[in-house]
């Protein structure tokens, strides 16, 4: 096995691949290469620059790491479209090609069989084969999704270069078998997939999301009738509850006794006197 060298790893996928018959998927992947030859060319990375692996219903590329990876980007995002449309404007409806792409970076060797190897590959084509790329390029209009690895973002695509929009790129979060994988997909973040974006989900039904003020206690279940409770009765609609259970109260430091009278709108409950110190009990 050769000693591990840094690459640009490229990875395009065909939609529904397995659902066309054979003549049908010739053609798709010649237009498939043809797509990938021409993005390349367009980025100024030839042939000498490259390996290429073929997978059946997707091209797997390992570009050298001198060739630019701003320029294969801005390829991406803008000859991958054209060429699309200009592909299916052409074709039946059963031969529209559609793509997923990745953009990654990291470590590959070529082992005896000259089968590539290397973790930052592997975390690549399970990027490619997330659910949640797979939605994005269900929901679109479009013929092209593309989602690029943490690495690109950080070394690339969050500078903002010509061509490179960073605010179309979103973090995402997909899981596969080695973890959590983070990413950064261009376009819309599809919805109700098992992979997700990392904007935060909505509280649950019933939970505001907020935590207890400090010091704050839970209320005491209702005691016994007749005897004291830490719970207040539930207030009734638009009123407020007073309870007292004996002893003089006092509101806001001002101690209420004698002539004191006049709620409104609200439920007094317990042994209260009004006026003076004897009287019947409310």
């Amino acid at each position: 096995m050769t000693d591990p060298v840094s690459r640009t790893i490229l990875l395009l996928d065909i939609e529904k691949y397995s659902d066309r018959d054979d003549v049908e998927q010739a053609y798709l992947r010649r237009m498939l290469y043809d797509i990938t030859d021409r993005t390349l060319e367009s980025a100024g990375i030839d042939e000498r620059l490259r390996l290429r692996a073929d997978r059946g219903d997707s091209v797997m590329e390992l570009i050298d790491a001198n060739a630019s990876v701003t320029a294969l980007l801005r390829a991406l995002l803008t000859e991958v479209p054209v060429q699309l449309r200009a592909v299916n404007r052409m074709a039946s409806s059963s031969a529209q090609i559609r793509l997923r792409g990745v953009v990654a970076t990291g470590y590959v060797a070529i082992d005896d069989h000259d089968g590539w190897v290397g973790s930052d590959l592997n975390h690549a084509c399970r990027l490619l084969d997330a659910q949640l790329l797979r939605a994005a390029l269900r929901e679109r209009a479009d013929d092209f999704a593309l989602c690029v690895s943490e690495g690109v973002h950080t070394g690339i695509v969050r500078h903002g270069h010509p061509g490179i929009p960073a605010e179309d790129f979103h973090p995402v979060t997909v899981d596969s078998k080695n973890g959590a994988l983070r990413a950064w997909l261009h376009g819309p973040v599809p919805h109700g997939t098992d992979d997700h974006s990392e904007k935060g989900g909505a509280p649950a039904p019933g939970d505001s999301g907020e935590s207890p003020a400090p010091g704050a206690e839970p209320p005491a279940s209702p005691g016994p009738a007749g005897h004291a409770s830490s719970a207040s009765p539930a207030s009734p609609p638009g009123g407020v509850v007073i309870q007292f259970n004996g002893g003089s109260p006092t509101f806001g430091g001002s101690f209420v006794s004698g002539d004191q009278h006049g709620v409104s709108s609200g439920q007094v409950t317990g042994d209260v006197h009004l006026g003076g110190s004897g009287g019947e009990s409310a």
